[in-house]
């Protein structure tokens, strides 16, 4: 598995660019991934402006600012999509925590170009994305988490329990709920995972 994470780390894309991607298919209107469907075309457009608002607004307090600050040294790498909508209310967010520090390396890859990595790191036997996978220099994995925040993913769960499924009503109430939350779910599993590992590198 060492290897493949190293592979995928090398070929990884660094945020910046990702983001350009994401723009530049939403004008062409493109989408990524095997499924050029409109719907995923329309979340791609809805999704680059997502990104441009949260990489102008999202901000971390101080207090979590020092927190990651002290960060060993890491790489994050991401699985996602560009028509995914976890994925651009979650990305911009660990971008701003990786921003915190240079021990912190920030690197994408397109999920249905990367099965191989995407196959090794399911949830709950699921191809969910966006999924964050987090090794050290020596490309041990020191942990996993995604494809959404424990608080949204109780929201989606009690969904479909007394819905049965996930629709287009809940992923709007969903987003709404992003909105609302500021990524505050988000960093809170992420420190919450740090302090649980407690690596020393």
């Amino acid at each position: 598995m060492k290897t493949l994470l190293k592979n995928s780390v090398q070929k990884g894309i660094s945020y910046e660019a990702y983001t350009q991607i994401i723009q530049e298919q939403a004008k062409e209107g493109k989408t990524s991934g095997t499924e050029q469907t409109i719907e995923r075309i329309n979340f791609t457009k809805l999704n680059a402006s997502r990104i441009r608002r949260l990489n102008k607004t999202f901000t971390l307090n101080k207090e979590q600012f020092f927190f990651f600050k002290g960060t060993p040294k890491q790489t994050w790498l991401i699985l996602t999509e560009s028509w995914c909508g976890d994925a651009a209310q979650t990305i911009p967010v660990l971008n701003k925590i990786a921003e915190t520090t240079s021990n912190i390396t920030l690197k994408l890859l397109f999920r249905d170009d990367n099965i191989d990595l995407m196959n090794t790191f399911l949830t709950n036997g699921s191809q969910a994305i966006p999924k964050l996978i987090v090794v050290d220099k020596f490309y041990n994995v020191l942990y996993v988490w995604g494809s959404r925040s424990k608080k949204a993913t109780k929201l989606v769960e009690n969904y479909k329990n007394e819905y049965g499924k996930i629709d287009n009503d809940f992923k709007r109430q969903l987003q709404i709920w992003y909105n609302q939350n500021k990524g505050k779910s988000i960093i809170e599993d992420i420190m919450e995972l740090t302090n649980k590992n407690n690596f020393v590198l």
